[in-house]
């Protein structure tokens, strides 16, 4: 069974997100909190995150930092989503470390397809 981190502040978000990756073969692990992420991911490894930029705390470049100077978690991928994309987001997410990007409003059917890409990649 994958195991799937959902970090955003906003309970909407991550029960939206909850519902579009929904799976019989995944398990879907939630945080509201930069730090809160952190312990989840040390207790729990999840396969992928998605991790909200905007987080109160810490934000997702901070966690998205430590993850990536922690040997244990240095090719977790991490997914930034975010509502605030501005021309040239993306590439500094990107270029942070970020495996992708996606916006919201999410898109479900392009959430869906970003996810399976990256856990079928992580299988080879």
């Amino acid at each position: 069974m994958k195991k799937i981190l959902v970090v955003d502040d906003n309970d909407a978000s991550r029960e939206l997100l909850r519902a579009v990756l929904r799976d019989s073969d995944r398990e879907i692990l939630e945080a509201c909190r930069g730090d809160q992420a952190l312990e989840t991911i040390a207790g729990e490894r999840p396969d992928l995150v998605l991790l909200d930029i905007e987080l109160p705390v810490m934000d997702g470049f901070a966690v998205l930092r430590a993850l990536r100077e922690d040997p244990r978690f240095g090719a977790l991928p991490v997914v930034a989503v975010t509502a605030h994309a501005m021309q040239g987001s993306e590439e500094i997410a990107l270029r942070a470390g970020f495996t992708a990007y996606i916006t919201k409003p999410i898109r479900p059917a392009d959430v869906r397809r970003r996810v399976a890409e990256i856990l079928d990649s992580k299988t080879k």
